[in-house]
Protein backbone atom coordinates (compact mmCIF):
# COMPACT_ATOMS: atom_id res chain seq x y z
CA UNK A 1 0.00 0.00 0.00
CA UNK A 2 2.16 3.09 -0.62
CA UNK A 3 0.79 6.43 0.99
CA UNK A 4 0.09 10.09 0.14
CA UNK A 5 4.26 10.47 0.25
CA UNK A 6 5.09 7.78 -1.67
CA UNK A 7 5.96 5.87 1.14
CA UNK A 8 4.35 1.81 0.91
CA UNK A 9 3.01 0.65 3.98
CA UNK A 10 3.94 -2.64 5.35
CA UNK A 11 0.61 -4.73 6.48
CA UNK A 12 -0.55 -7.91 7.80
CA UNK A 13 -4.12 -8.82 7.08
CA UNK A 14 -5.68 -11.79 8.10
CA UNK A 15 -8.90 -12.72 6.87
CA UNK A 16 -12.23 -13.38 8.86
CA UNK A 17 -15.21 -12.78 10.57
CA UNK A 18 -16.00 -8.58 11.25
CA UNK A 19 -15.41 -6.22 12.26
CA UNK A 20 -12.32 -5.92 11.35
CA UNK A 21 -9.91 -5.41 14.84
CA UNK A 22 -7.45 -2.93 13.69
CA UNK A 23 -4.17 -2.30 16.00
CA UNK A 24 -2.53 1.33 16.25
CA UNK A 25 1.23 1.20 17.84
CA UNK A 26 2.47 3.74 19.86
CA UNK A 27 5.49 6.41 19.30
CA UNK A 28 8.24 4.90 17.52
CA UNK A 29 6.59 1.32 18.32
CA UNK A 30 5.39 -0.97 15.33
CA UNK A 31 3.50 -3.91 14.39
CA UNK A 32 6.12 -6.40 15.68
CA UNK A 33 5.42 -5.95 19.69
CA UNK A 34 3.54 -8.25 21.41
CA UNK A 35 0.41 -7.01 22.41
CA UNK A 36 -0.32 -6.87 17.92
CA UNK A 37 1.07 -10.42 17.35
CA UNK A 38 -0.69 -11.59 20.19
CA UNK A 39 -4.20 -10.14 19.40
CA UNK A 40 -3.41 -11.28 15.43
CA UNK A 41 -3.06 -15.36 17.07
CA UNK A 42 -5.87 -14.74 19.03
CA UNK A 43 -8.41 -13.25 16.03
CA UNK A 44 -6.57 -16.45 13.83
CA UNK A 45 -7.43 -18.57 16.35
CA UNK A 46 -10.95 -17.67 16.39
CA UNK A 47 -11.96 -16.73 12.36
CA UNK A 48 -11.82 -12.95 13.47
CA UNK A 49 -10.69 -10.49 10.78
CA UNK A 50 -7.62 -8.49 11.93
CA UNK A 51 -4.97 -5.80 10.32
CA UNK A 52 -1.67 -4.58 11.99
CA UNK A 53 0.69 -2.36 10.17
CA UNK A 54 3.47 -0.06 10.55
CA UNK A 55 3.28 3.96 10.12
CA UNK A 56 5.55 5.62 7.58
CA UNK A 57 9.11 5.73 9.12
CA UNK A 58 8.51 2.68 11.49
CA UNK A 59 9.20 -0.73 11.56
CA UNK A 60 9.11 -2.35 7.84
CA UNK A 61 7.40 0.73 6.18
CA UNK A 62 9.30 2.85 3.97
CA UNK A 63 10.02 6.85 4.55
CA UNK A 64 12.16 8.57 7.42
CA UNK A 65 10.68 8.63 10.96
CA UNK A 66 11.58 12.50 11.75
CA UNK A 67 9.71 13.38 8.56
CA UNK A 68 6.23 11.95 10.04
CA UNK A 69 3.71 13.72 12.31
CA UNK A 70 0.82 12.55 14.38
CA UNK A 71 -1.64 13.91 11.14
CA UNK A 72 0.56 11.54 8.64
CA UNK A 73 0.44 8.76 10.86
CA UNK A 74 -3.63 8.86 10.87
CA UNK A 75 -3.51 9.59 7.30
CA UNK A 76 -2.07 5.81 7.04
CA UNK A 77 -4.19 4.74 9.28
CA UNK A 78 -7.06 6.09 6.98
CA UNK A 79 -5.62 5.13 4.36
CA UNK A 80 -5.58 1.15 5.05
CA UNK A 81 -8.80 1.05 6.89
CA UNK A 82 -10.55 2.70 3.46
CA UNK A 83 -8.90 0.54 1.22
CA UNK A 84 -8.36 -2.93 2.91
CA UNK A 85 -11.62 -3.35 4.56
CA UNK A 86 -14.93 -3.36 4.06
CA UNK A 87 -17.28 -2.88 6.73
CA UNK A 88 -17.36 -2.28 10.41
CA UNK A 89 -14.00 -2.08 12.95
CA UNK A 90 -12.39 -2.31 16.50
CA UNK A 91 -10.11 0.09 17.19
CA UNK A 92 -7.79 -0.91 19.40
CA UNK A 93 -4.84 2.43 19.98
CA UNK A 94 -1.86 1.94 21.92
CA UNK A 95 -0.42 4.76 23.92
CA UNK A 96 -0.27 7.54 20.91
CA UNK A 97 -2.13 5.17 18.88
CA UNK A 98 -5.20 5.74 21.48
CA UNK A 99 -4.81 9.38 19.87
CA UNK A 100 -5.14 8.05 16.57
CA UNK A 101 -7.96 5.77 17.26
CA UNK A 102 -10.04 9.05 18.79
CA UNK A 103 -8.96 10.77 15.55
CA UNK A 104 -10.28 8.04 13.05
CA UNK A 105 -13.79 7.87 14.64
CA UNK A 106 -14.10 11.40 14.40
CA UNK A 107 -12.56 10.75 10.66
CA UNK A 108 -15.07 7.97 10.19
CA UNK A 109 -17.92 7.42 12.68
CA UNK A 110 -19.99 5.30 10.73
CA UNK A 111 -17.23 2.68 10.73
CA UNK A 112 -16.55 2.35 13.99
CA UNK A 113 -18.18 -0.81 16.22
CA UNK A 114 -16.19 0.09 19.36
CA UNK A 115 -12.42 1.08 20.55
CA UNK A 116 -10.36 -0.36 22.66
CA UNK A 117 -7.34 1.95 24.27
CA UNK A 118 -4.87 0.71 26.45
CA UNK A 119 -3.16 3.44 27.81
CA UNK A 120 -4.58 5.80 25.65
CA UNK A 121 -2.02 9.10 25.61
CA UNK A 122 -4.24 11.87 23.39
CA UNK A 123 -2.84 15.31 23.61
CA UNK A 124 0.47 14.23 24.81
CA UNK A 125 2.47 16.60 22.95
CA UNK A 126 0.65 19.33 25.34
CA UNK A 127 1.06 17.44 29.24
CA UNK A 128 3.93 14.85 28.21
CA UNK A 129 6.76 17.86 27.82
CA UNK A 130 8.01 20.36 30.13
CA UNK A 131 8.14 24.20 29.09
CA UNK A 132 11.89 23.51 28.43
CA UNK A 133 10.91 20.87 26.08
CA UNK A 134 8.54 22.75 24.22
CA UNK A 135 11.06 25.31 24.15
CA UNK A 136 13.82 23.51 22.90
CA UNK A 137 11.31 21.85 20.05
CA UNK A 138 10.31 25.44 19.02
CA UNK A 139 13.90 26.55 18.75
CA UNK A 140 15.72 23.64 17.80
CA UNK A 141 13.57 21.81 15.52
CA UNK A 142 13.77 18.23 17.78
CA UNK A 143 14.65 17.15 21.35
CA UNK A 144 16.17 13.48 22.22
CA UNK A 145 15.55 11.80 25.27
CA UNK A 146 16.45 8.75 26.75
CA UNK A 147 14.54 6.12 26.67
CA UNK A 148 13.69 3.16 29.25
CA UNK A 149 12.90 0.99 26.30
CA UNK A 150 15.48 1.43 23.79
CA UNK A 151 19.06 1.96 23.75
CA UNK A 152 18.55 4.68 21.17
CA UNK A 153 16.69 8.02 22.22
CA UNK A 154 13.22 8.72 21.34
CA UNK A 155 12.78 11.73 18.97
CA UNK A 156 10.62 14.49 18.95
CA UNK A 157 10.36 16.74 15.58
CA UNK A 158 9.09 20.57 16.00
CA UNK A 159 6.86 19.03 13.05
CA UNK A 160 5.16 16.20 14.76
CA UNK A 161 4.92 18.26 17.84
CA UNK A 162 3.18 20.98 16.50
CA UNK A 163 0.65 18.79 14.66
CA UNK A 164 -0.22 17.01 17.57
CA UNK A 165 -1.00 20.73 18.70
CA UNK A 166 -3.16 21.02 15.92
CA UNK A 167 -4.94 17.75 16.29
CA UNK A 168 -5.71 18.09 20.22
CA UNK A 169 -8.61 16.86 21.50
CA UNK A 170 -9.16 17.12 25.38
CA UNK A 171 -9.83 20.55 25.32
CA UNK A 172 -13.71 19.62 25.57
CA UNK A 173 -16.55 17.05 24.98
CA UNK A 174 -15.16 14.71 22.36
CA UNK A 175 -18.23 13.76 19.63
CA UNK A 176 -17.53 10.56 19.63
CA UNK A 177 -20.66 7.74 19.69
CA UNK A 178 -18.73 4.46 19.59
CA UNK A 179 -18.52 2.38 22.62
CA UNK A 180 -15.22 2.57 24.09
CA UNK A 181 -13.22 0.18 26.93
CA UNK A 182 -10.13 2.36 28.49
CA UNK A 183 -7.38 0.02 29.71
CA UNK A 184 -4.76 1.95 31.91
CA UNK A 185 -2.15 0.77 34.77
CA UNK A 186 -1.76 2.59 37.57
CA UNK A 187 1.89 2.40 37.63
CA UNK A 188 1.94 3.49 33.95
CA UNK A 189 5.09 5.63 34.06
CA UNK A 190 4.82 7.79 30.90
CA UNK A 191 0.72 8.31 30.95
CA UNK A 192 -1.19 8.89 33.71
CA UNK A 193 -4.06 6.40 34.37
CA UNK A 194 -5.86 9.82 35.32
CA UNK A 195 -5.84 10.49 31.93
CA UNK A 196 -8.34 7.75 30.90
CA UNK A 197 -10.28 8.35 33.45
CA UNK A 198 -10.21 11.90 31.76
CA UNK A 199 -10.98 10.75 28.17
CA UNK A 200 -13.93 8.54 29.57
CA UNK A 201 -15.48 12.10 30.96
CA UNK A 202 -15.23 13.57 27.76
CA UNK A 203 -16.35 10.88 25.21
CA UNK A 204 -19.56 11.58 24.15
CA UNK A 205 -20.31 7.85 24.00
CA UNK A 206 -22.23 6.46 27.03
CA UNK A 207 -21.20 3.41 26.43
CA UNK A 208 -17.99 4.04 28.28
CA UNK A 209 -15.73 1.81 30.63
CA UNK A 210 -12.65 2.50 31.89
CA UNK A 211 -10.51 -0.66 33.18
CA UNK A 212 -7.60 -0.09 35.85
CA UNK A 213 -4.97 -2.69 36.16
CA UNK A 214 -3.40 -1.57 40.05
CA UNK A 215 0.01 -2.68 39.33
CA UNK A 216 -0.08 -2.42 35.61
CA UNK A 217 2.90 -0.58 33.45
CA UNK A 218 2.63 1.35 30.47
CA UNK A 219 3.40 -1.30 28.21
CA UNK A 220 0.50 -3.98 29.78
CA UNK A 221 2.45 -6.81 27.90
CA UNK A 222 2.57 -9.56 30.72
CA UNK A 223 0.74 -12.80 30.42
CA UNK A 224 -2.49 -11.42 32.47
CA UNK A 225 -2.55 -7.96 31.36
CA UNK A 226 -2.84 -9.52 27.21
CA UNK A 227 -5.62 -11.84 28.72
CA UNK A 228 -7.38 -8.73 29.94
CA UNK A 229 -6.97 -7.38 26.46
CA UNK A 230 -8.15 -9.96 24.76
CA UNK A 231 -11.46 -10.64 27.15
CA UNK A 232 -12.44 -7.20 26.93
CA UNK A 233 -12.33 -7.40 23.06
CA UNK A 234 -14.36 -10.82 22.95
CA UNK A 235 -16.88 -9.00 25.16
CA UNK A 236 -16.68 -5.56 23.14
CA UNK A 237 -19.88 -4.34 21.88
CA UNK A 238 -20.27 -5.40 17.92
CA UNK A 239 -18.20 -8.55 17.99
CA UNK A 240 -20.94 -10.27 16.39
CA UNK A 241 -21.62 -8.18 13.37
CA UNK A 242 -20.60 -9.70 10.00
CA UNK A 243 -18.62 -7.57 7.85
CA UNK A 244 -20.75 -5.21 4.64
CA UNK A 245 -20.87 -7.19 1.66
Amino acid sequence: MINADGHRIAFHHSPGTGPTIVFLPGYASDMSGSKAVAIEAWAQANGRAFLRFDYAGCGESEGAFEDQTLASWRDDALLLIDRMIDGPVVLVGSSMGGWIMLLLAKARPERIAAMVGIAAAPDFTDWGFTQEQKMTLLSEGRLEQPSIYSPQPTITTRAFWSSGEANRLMHGPIAIDAPARLIHGQRDPDVPWERSVALARLLRSDDVQTILVKDGDHRLSRAQDIALILRTLEEAPGSDIAPIP
